[in-house]
């Protein structure tokens, strides 16, 4: 796993957007994997200015994003639909029929999934996967005790997670208590991890995730059994890790040469 550790949230965010805009630029027709929540929101920003100021293209991209909760409409201000329209797809050149959201309004939810499943194979599989991790280190919606060899699936949410998110909804009892989101699994399939993480209150579990042991426990520590991970991470999301001054001598010896992974 290489580590990158930045300055700030902003710094993490142009970091992570060089990074995309890299696989894009040799992947034109890049499958990528899209997160939700406030983590990634620079990340988009950045990618939305590099869109308008710098003219990159999206037009042959396909997305396809972790996670929907069940029961909310597409434009409710609470669904991940309306999240990436309105921070990521109404500001750049992707193609509707490109885009894919977990369906949470899916009249058959497991047959949904399979479908779902089948859409990123026939994409060739995501190449790019952006994630972010929760306060109880779930990635996507795969809560503590999730198995690591899950597929799409419908999830009842951990309290920690329901409380987390009710910042995002009026009375904490409107957040649903379902959704849907691509396996532990299915998310290790993809090609490359660009995995982001910031503030202070995600220190001690990222730190559990990049260092600690492989657990269902902790779903995003089945990064480290990936071949191809990327964490960019700020100072204060960084500063629980022990081997950090590690990753910060690895990090300048890598940009020493082009290309170089560590």
């Amino acid at each position: 796993m290489r580590v990158i550790i930045t300055k700030d949230y902003e710094e993490m965010s142009k970091e992570a957007a060089r990074i995309v805009v890299n696989r894009l630029k040799e992947k034109p027709d890049l499958v990528l994997g899209l997160a939700t929540g406030s983590t990634p929101l620079g990340l988009y920003r950045e990618l939305v200015r590099i869109h308008k100021e710098e003219k990159l293209s999206f037009a042959e991209v396909r997305t396809f994003n972790l996670d929907e909760y069940i029961g909310l409409k597409p434009d409710d201000p609470a669904s991940y639909h309306y999240f990436m329209f309105e921070n990521l797809f109404n500001h750049i050149d992707v193609r509707k029929e490109n885009i894919y959201i977990p369906d949470g309004l899916a009249k058959d939810p497991e047959k949904y999934c399979q479908w779902y499943e089948e859409q990123i194979e026939k994409a060739g599989g995501i190449d790019l996967q952006v994630v972010g991790i929760g306060r109880d280190g779930h990635i996507g919606f795969n809560e503590p005790g999730s198995s690591l060899a899950s597929r799409t699936r419908v999830k009842t949410l951990d309290e920690q997670t329901i409380k987390d998110n009710a910042r995002f909804f009026p009375r904490l009892e409107d957040v649903p208590r379902f959704a849907i989101t691509m396996g532990v699994g299915t998310i290790l399939e993809a090609k490359e991890l660009l995995f982001l993480a910031s503030g202070t209150e995600k220190s001690d579990i990222v730190a559990k995730a990049i260092e600690g042991p492989v657990t269902s426990l902790v779903t995003a520590s089945i990064m480290q059994i990936h071949p191809k991970v990327i964490a960019v991470l700020d100072e204060e999301a960084a500063s629980s890790l022990q081997r950090k001054d590690y990753y910060r001598y690895a990090e300048e010896q890598a940009r020493r040469f082009e290309g170089g992974f560590v």
